[in-house]
């Protein structure tokens, strides 16, 4: 079993998960399948990637061949923002479930910190091509997302995308039953989130790295843009220690407890990806990742800008 992270709630997180963001419902049941063959037993999904009905079947199909059994496996999907409503938030988390095929999530999170208008789609946009909010706050959304672990339908809740002020606002809500316990935000040498990180670890809150590799596959990507993987200098991090620019972008995630969700569809990538439990990245080596820091995102939510809960005009 690979390494694991311990959340407030006593549970045990397997540090690296496979992502299913961006995986067409037509790979992501087969992607599923060799990731849980290969010993992940973390899957990181969300109703807005629309394929947790393939990674139910999945996770059924080796269920059933014996490969694993249900409490071995780590769960996670999230909240959509058209569902951040009080009366909205039970029937997202059954259809989650529904699709999924499940009676449990291990984890649930708040996708983002801002409500939507509730409807089809997914981001609802005004003539200008900004979102369209809803009526809510997220810590009215929170208290419902805590009904969620009362009632038995998740077993941890947390939350996504969101900044220090908007994280303190959660932990300081009169009241409050359930604490977050994880964060997940986009992390990679070239946006570090050192503060954000250690303001988590500091309140006993987890923290999950998504777009560890640089999200290449990104429908907006412009030449030009910065690559994570075709950094020379990560390259030659990756030379040394014979290894791929990928393992290290991993591997070092893990050196910082902090838990990595790489996301790819080929068979022999994800096994790669979880070929990072026999090395070590050095003090030095960690040191000089974290120097390529430039705050450069590749999930700017530029669409949601004007909306009042946008997170990411914060220092952290």
């Amino acid at each position: 079993m690979a390494s694991a992270l311990t959340l407030n709630t006593g549970a045990r997180m397997p540090i690296i998960g496979l992502g299913t963001w961006k995986s067409s419902p037509g790979e992501v049941t087969e992607a599923v399948k060799v990731a849980i063959l290969a010993g992940y037993r973390h899957i990181d999904g969300a109703y807005a990637y629309k394929n947790e009905e393939e990674v139910g079947a999945a996770v059924h199909a080796m269920i059933d061949q014996g490969v694993v059994k249900r409490e071995e496996l780590f769960i996670v999907s999230k909240l959509w923002s058209t569902f951040h409503e009080r009366s909205l938030v039970r029937g997202a988390c059954e259809k989650t479930l529904s699709d999924l095929k499940l009676d449990y999530l291990e984890l649930y999170l708040m996708h983002l910190p801002m409500g939507f208008k509730p409807g089809e789609d997914i981001i609802p946009l005004d003539p200008e091509g900004k979102v369209i909010p809803d009526n809510s706050t997220f810590l009215e959304t929170w208290e419902e997302m805590e009904k969620l672990v009362d009632a038995g339908l998740v077993k941890a809740i947390g939350i996504s995308n969101f900044n220090r002020s908007q994280i303190e606002a959660v932990l300081n809500k009169p009241g409050l039953k359930h604490k977050p316990a994880n964060h997940q935000i986009e992390c990679h040498p070239y946006v570090t989130q050192e503060k954000l990180i250690n303001f988590c670890h500091s309140k006993g809150i987890t923290v999950t790295a998504y777009s560890p590799l640089g999200s290449p596959d990104r429908p907006w990507a412009k030449p030009g843009d910065p690559s994570l993987l075709e950094d020379p200098k990560i390259r030659a991090i990756a030379d040394k220690y014979k290894k791929t620019a990928a393992q290290i972008l991993i591997r070092f995630h893990i050196e910082r407890n902090v838990a990595v969700i790489p996301k790819s569809v080929k068979p022999e990538r994800i096994k790669e990806n979880f070929q990072v439990f026999d090395f070590k990245l050095s003090k030095e080596d960690m040191n000089t990742i974290m120097s390529f820091n430039r705050n450069w995102r590749i999930s700017l939510l530029d669409w949601a800008v004007n909306h009042k809960d946008y997170p990411l005009n914060a220092e952290y």
